[in-house]
């Protein structure tokens, strides 16, 4: 069977743009994003899943592979895959910055590990909220629904250059703002309980000037601190499948699904 070079580049067309859109997707979802999962496999499990879903695909627009139009829609597809893992990705920097917060607030902002997710230097703590945070992304299956909602935003969202507009972009910005602030919520309690103990400590240190309150007051503060995130840690955990929700939702309003 012979093929024209136009049938050819269509049929290339037809693989290259929903990849694009897949493979930006695992680029910035959590859990396929992070270092410890090789490259090699990120591009292996988007090229089969686009595979797979090629013959389900709606017809594609007549355009030029290499054409400006082309082009665009190559960015568009990219930003659509992004976007939607970023979103996600969200959720867990909150995690993160709630576990600096309750870090600095116990004196552990000296201890520090690698976040397998961005690869930097984050507290002890806020590494424990981050691996927390990923075995419940597991085990809601959070990762198995992005990948589903990005499959089925080829329906509603076809392959073109229409992809999230400026409103969509704008109800990011806005929702990442009260994301924040939700992870300061999750650090309030046990924020606001060790600022009452150093409170404490600092009016004992002015009544007995004589008293240690560095050796007193740090293993008091750091054992009290473990003690509060542990209590604290199924409040944590709804509000983080909560915003989860929140992310997913949003997902869906910009893919119009």
């Amino acid at each position: 069977m012979n093929f024209t070079e136009e049938q050819l580049l269509d049929q290339v067309a037809l693989f290259i743009w929903p990849l694009m859109r897949i493979s930006a997707m695992f680029v910035s979802v959590p859990l396929f994003s992070i270092q410890a999962v090789p490259a090699r496999v990120r591009l292996i499990l988007a090229v089969v899943i686009t595979l797979v879903i090629m013959p389900l695909l709606p017809p594609l627009p007549a355009v030029e592979m290499f054409s400006y139009t082309g082009f665009m829609m190559a960015i568009t597809q990219t930003m659509i895959g992004l976007t939607s893992g970023f979103i996600v990705q969200l959720v867990f920097a909150a995690v993160v910055f709630a576990g600096q917060a309750i870090a600095l607030s116990m004196g552990l902002g000296f201890s520090m590990m690698v976040d397998p997710q961005s690869g930097q230097q984050v507290p002890v703590i806020a590494q424990v909220y981050t691996v927390i945070a990923t075995l419940v992304f597991i085990s809601l299956n959070g990762h198995l629904l992005l990948i589903q909602m990005v499959l089925d935003s080829f329906k509603t969202l076809p392959i073109g250059i229409d992809g999230i507009d400026k409103a969509g972009i704008w109800s990011i910005i806005v929702w990442s703002g009260r994301l924040f602030a939700g992870g300061l919520l999750l650090a309030m309690p046990v924020m606001a309980s060790l600022l009452l103990v150093n409170v404490i400590f600092g009016v004992a240190a002015r009544a007995a000037p004589q008293l240690q309150i560095f050796s007193v007051g740090f293993p008091v503060t750091l054992m009290l601190g473990m003690l509060l995130v542990w209590k604290t840690l199924p409040d944590v955990l709804a509000q983080f499948s909560g915003m989860l929700t929140d992310a997913y939702d949003l997902i869906g309003q910009l893919l119009h699904l």
